[in-house]
């Protein structure tokens, strides 16, 4: 199938991949826009992992603002050079997970960071929940199992649904950004703010 520069655009504008590497997707998969696409986030994981050793001492600091004044965030995101740290795509992205992180509300950023006491408190209701439908012990265990999965997948940063783009979560977001820029880039903590709470 021959791959038409509209083709290659379309991808472009759907994966933010290098025009070159989106020809090469759409070649590979003869002209299959989604599989293109799923071939294009397979490679950026594996650039995401062969970088995932390298340090990253630079970076930014980026506050998002929003409800008057009421609503707070600031996240700190790390790059390997002072040069990524200053280019567009990687300043939109740190805006982008600050935004996100108002909106969404992540406890922590990653499964291992989550309080002990906040999965077992969880927990514990879903036994309660569970034993009260009359369920056997060995089904409890499954359900439990299941719904605390689910629960961590909801407040751990990397694994929520980006807001912009539910498609998305913020993993595959970050892994998109890593093989743009070449270099290992991770978000390092936040702080969320708001008035009241």
């Amino acid at each position: 199938m021959k791959i038409t520069s509209q083709m290659v655009k379309e991808l472009r504008d759907k994966t933010n991949a290098g025009m070159m590497d989106c020809k090469k997707a759409l070649s590979e998969t003869d002209g299959d826009m989604e599989k293109a696409i799923d071939l294009l986030r397979k490679k950026g994981l594996a650039v995401a992992q062969k970088r995932s050793g390298r340090a990253t001492s630079e970076g930014v600091v980026e506050c998002y603002i929003h409800a008057g004044g009421k609503l707070g965030v600031m996240v700190e995101v790390g790059c390997e050079t002072d040069f990524v740290a200053k280019t567009d795509g990687f300043k939109d992205f740190a805006k982008d997970i600050a935004m996100h992180i108002a909106a969404a509300m992540p406890v922590s950023i990653t499964r291992e960071e989550v309080p002990e006491d906040l999965v077992a408190r969880e927990k514990d209701i879903y036994v309660q929940q569970a034993k009260e439908s009359g369920k056997p012990d060995n089904i409890i265990e499954k359900m439990v199992t299941g719904r605390v999965d689910k629960y961590l997948g909801e407040i751990c940063l990397m694994e929520q649904k980006f807001v912009k783009n539910p498609d998305l979560s913020i993993q595959d977001l970050l892994n998109e950004l890593i093989a743009k820029m070449g270099e290992n880039i991770s978000i390092k903590r936040f702080s969320r703010f708001q008035i009241g709470a």
